[in-house]
């Protein structure tokens, strides 16, 4: 199996392969929240003006998204994990729209199958990876809204790869070096109203989920997500 770590817009358009794209702070962990909490499906979105359509369109349908890290006008939800725990999805159709992981998604036009990568199921992308064993894997890290690369998302690509080839990374340290790094902005008195400090130990809470969430492209060209219970790895 080869693996290759690749960063941003540029490295999603690269991707190849079995394709993790990657949004620790905070896209693809408040999504497993999500789904938690009984969404039926999530529909990746990088074009806010499609995000506005679709509810246009469907007036039930929820949206969810940032842009510089702040709820979009129109939309139901921000990008805070905290900010939704709690809330009823059941059944529901959840639109989500933000600056670097649905970006991620919509680029990875060469991936031969993509799921969604964050701390808070990455044991789990572990397993369903070695389930699929596939030749190659590429990790996604999107980075700060697709700017530039943050120590979250390269680590949490760092812990995958290393779960894949049977090296055992401390956590512990992990979340220290986050949290002195870019995940410092998350303590900032100025940002609480839109990314409050809670939101942080929501997205580093390793392996609470012990499922995946895989992109697909439908005939309207539109992506999905779907949960997958995690799968053990064939013998």
């Amino acid at each position: 199996m080869e693996i290759q770590i690749l960063q941003l817009i540029e490295g999603a358009l690269q991707a190849k392969g079995f394709t993790v794209v990657i949004d620790v702070f905070r896209a693809f962990s408040l999504a497993c929240y999500v789904f938690d909490q009984g969404a039926k499906e999530i529909i990746s979105v990088g074009d806010i003006e499609i995000a506005y359509k679709l509810k246009i369109n469907d007036p039930e349908i929820i949206l969810i998204g940032e842009r510089n890290e702040r709820i979009p006008g129109g939309f139901d939800y921000g990008n805070s994990p905290t900010q939704i725990l709690g809330i009823d999805f059941t059944g529901k159709t959840i639109v989500h729209s933000t600056s670097a992981g649905t970006q991620g998604l919509v680029n990875a036009k060469k991936a031969d199958e993509i799921i969604t990568g964050s701390f808070v199921n990455a044991p789990a992308i572990v397993k369903y990876i070695k389930h699929r064993n596939p030749e190659m894997v590429s990790l996604v890290c999107m980075g700060y809204a697709s700017l530039y690369p943050t120590e979250e998302d390269t680590f949490c690509a760092e812990y995958i790869r290393n779960g894949l080839i049977g090296v055992q990374m401390d956590m512990g340290l992990i979340v220290e070096e986050i949290k002195r790094t870019s995940g410092k902005r998350l303590f900032s008195p100025e940002n609480q109203a839109h990314s409050p400090e809670n939101d942080f130990y929501l997205c580093t809470d390793l392996g609470k989920f012990n499922f995946i969430l895989k992109a697909t492209e439908g005939t309207d060209g539109l992506i999905r997500l779907k949960k997958i219970a995690c799968l053990q790895p064939k013998i």
